[in-house]
């Protein structure tokens, strides 16, 4: 049974920062539409107050999650425990796109490690903070981040990227507005 929270408290933070892993789900309006579910690591998530959430979204393949909160600001997040005792964190709320250039994206930036890549930050004001047992989630161990997008995003460098991102993040796959202003 999911027990709902009015706040992150330290017990909560505390599991949200341990996690080496966690899914973002968003869906546009139209029922046709396609739901997105992505996996994110690489250290992209950080606790801005007991309410709110930002993460950092790196360069890569689609642009679902950023078109769908422009069309709606749905999001939830979800973090689960793969290694220590059972527990699912799921973060519903509201999402805004913070995307480079932007005095609010330079000033959010500062909050995360460093990254090479970020396309954009998003910030997301919690509405329903639950958690649950998570018993049938499988144990498993971690051994490190992966290599690859990192590599990928030195290989490209700056203008590679950028210019990725205009050909391949402008436009989600259901013909939604991906991103506005390209960046590195």
């Amino acid at each position: 049974m999911a027990k709902a929270y009015p706040v992150i408290d330290d017990r909560m933070a505390q599991f949200i920062r341990q996690q080496k892993m966690f899914f973002v789900a968003t869906a546009p309006l139209r029922g046709e539409g396609h739901i997105n579910l992505s996996p994110k690591g690489l250290d992209t998530l950080v606790l801005l107050d007991s309410t709110t959430v930002a993460y950092l979204v790196l360069t890569g393949s689609g642009i679902e999650t950023i078109a769908h909160l422009r069309e709606n600001r749905r999001i939830v997040i979800m973090l689960c425990a793969f290694e220590g005792p059972p527990k699912i964190v799921r973060l519903h709320g509201r999402g805004a796109v913070i995307e480079s250039g932007s005095s609010a994206f330079a000033m959010l930036l500062a909050r995360f490690p460093p990254q090479k890549g970020v396309r954009s930050i998003i910030r997301v004001k919690l509405e329903r903070i639950s958690d649950s047992c998570g018993y049938g989630v499988p144990l498993y161990q971690y051994s490190g981040e992966r290599k690859q997008l990192i590599e990928w995003v030195r290989h490209k460098g700056p203008d590679g990227i950028r210019e990725y991102q205009q050909k391949n993040n402008a436009v989600s796959i259901d013909g939604l507005a991906g991103l506005s202003v390209q960046g590195d």
